[in-house]
């Protein structure tokens, strides 16, 4: 296919699919579900005749996509918010994911023309949840679940891809009968994940709080480059990368930074961007009159991992917490299964085992079925068990609904008669720790930027560590002849009710 017909393609994929992610913001419906299926209608039994069948190239393009998709979950990650909940995830994300693939995994060696290795391959295959799911239900659904429930949610999904992953590999080398030494490989990819993940989060931090560049995309590229070090460094020394590209998130996301915000927005974008092409790969692996050949198989995994396998894990652990059967309930049903799932379903294949292509399509339905039935189900389900109330706010367990560097925000407007008037910002020379995050421009929001020149009425939202800090800098003696003591005035900017607008 010529160059430019790639381009006229993925031009077009990519427009549908933002579009068609408003689908999650009004109906819960996990993207999986849109750009897999945007995928399949593209791949070689769809309407688009693409053939694409090179499970290797697909493994590189799913691990780097799932990459990019747990860092920014932890950096999403507010640690503060989801602490109290941690003990419950982290056993959730180790002990719990251990006790759904060995018992899907021994139900399905049972039940199927698998062999009990084969099975407990499928199971491992399948039991960790989605990250990508829990996140972006939670956020664009706002939904605001009591006694720290979210961020138990987000924490296990967001953690408990390293130990499938492990799991997935044990099996499979099991089944080829190269699985010696695997105890202390399992134990060093833990560890060295670990120190990798935190020692990696805590140099990013230095470098990008003190290196001062002068062009501010430069950050990003330093933040992607620490991903890229922490994940490549961890695997090289025998480490799980996965699990260090997480701790580096949540390290990252949890100490003060320059340009944080940015840096998130950047994040978020590109994980989308990934999303996309993770699940639009995924759907041109996908045959879908292989799928339907298996559907039987997929529903009864899928119903025995909903109403068996991860109720029993769940409730195994969190009895024992003293928690409530509602609370249980609730967390069991939301184990969707999803990215990780059919990334490391591709594994078989790669290895070129013979059950590769059955596990592959079952583990497809049981993920394709689990976010669209759970997905759906679960604000309905969260109401009726009474865990949703309006006082809390799902998104302050994220850290870009914490704020930057800057903890504090005070609005200052500009009077008529004020110097600063037709000034740029960079000639206000504010001192280094202050920030203008944002200009309201009677009903619209200008993005700040250093050629951006101030108009009358503007109202300048300025950050800075305290407020008390903001009040002393605006009643300096350098803005008494331009923002005069007597007319500071605190403000509250709303919004929702703003365009975003640049200058």
């Amino acid at each position: 296919m010529p160059l430019e017909t790639w381009f006229l393609v993925g031009g077009i994929i990519l427009f549908v699919a933002v579009f068609a992610s408003k689908l999650t913001n009004k109906f819960g419906v996990p993207t999986l579900i849109i750009f897999v299926t945007i995928g399949m209608l593209m791949g070689e039994e769809g309407l688009g005749n693409i053939v694409f069948n090179d499970y290797i190239l697909a493994s590189g393009i799913a691990e780097i996509a799932l990459v990019v998709i747990l860092f920014s979950g932890g950096f999403d990650t507010s640690w503060p918010s989801v602490k109290k909940s941690a003990p419950i995830s982290i056993l959730l994300a180790s002990v719990g994911v251990i006790i759904t693939g060995l018992t899907v995994g021994l139900f399905a060696g049972l039940v199927f023309e698998l062999s009990i290795l084969e099975g407990l391959l499928l199971g491992a295959i399948i039991s960790s949840t989605d990250a990508a799911a829990v996140f972006t239900i939670l956020k664009t659904r706002n939904m605001n679940l009591k006694k720290d429930l979210a961020g138990t949610l987000e924490l296990e999904s967001g953690s408990n891809d390293p130990i499938a992953y492990m799991m997935t590999l044990l099996f499979i080398f099991l089944i080829q009968g190269t699985a010696s030494g695997f105890a202390w490989s399992f134990i060093l990819q833990l560890f060295v994940g670990a120190a990798v993940g935190i020692g990696i989060g805590y140099l990013a931090t230095y470098l990008i709080n003190k290196i001062h560049l002068s062009i501010d995309g430069l950050y990003f590229i330093i933040a992607a480059s620490m991903v890229m070090l922490s994940f490549g460094l961890s695997t090289y020394l025998s480490g799980n990368g996965f699990l260090a590209v997480y701790l580096t998130g949540i390290v990252l996301g949890n100490h003060p930074l320059t340009h944080k915000i940015s840096l998130i927005k950047f994040f978020d974008g590109l994980t989308w961007l990934m999303q996309i092409l993770l699940f639009f790969t995924l759907g041109l692996l996908v045959f879908p009159s292989q799928v339907f050949d298996v559907v039987w198989q997929g529903l009864a995994v899928a119903a025995f991992l909903s109403f068996v396998a991860r109720p029993l894990a769940v409730f195994s652990i969190m009895t024992f917490f003293k928690k409530s059967w509602q609370e249980m309930t609730l967390v069991s049903w939301v184990g969707f299964r999803g990215a990780a799932s059919i990334v490391f379903a591709i594994y078989p294949l790669v290895y070129g085992l013979s059950s590769g292509p059955l596990i592959f399509n079952i583990v497809f339905f049981v993920a394709f079925f689990s976010v669209l039935i759970q997905g759906i189900s679960l604000i309905p389900l969260a109401n009726r068990l009474k865990l949703t109330e309006k006082s809390s706010n799902v998104l302050t367990t994220f850290t870009d609904y914490r704020g930057d560097t800057y903890a504090d925000l005070l609005g200052v407007k500009v009077p008529d008669d004020s110097e600063v008037v037709g000034q740029t910002i960079m000639e206000l020379e504010l001192p280094e720790r202050i920030l203008i995050v944002m200009i309201k421009r009677g009903k619209s929001v200008v993005t700040p930027r250093g050629h951006t020149e101030l108009r009358a009425g503007d109202i300048l939202m300025l950050a800075s560590d305290s407020k008390e800090e903001l009040l002393e800098i605006a009643r300096m003696d350098r803005f008494q002849s331009t923002i005069k003591k007597k007319k500071i005035e605190v403000v509250d900017v709303d919004l929702e009710t703003t365009d975003q607008t640049g200058s």
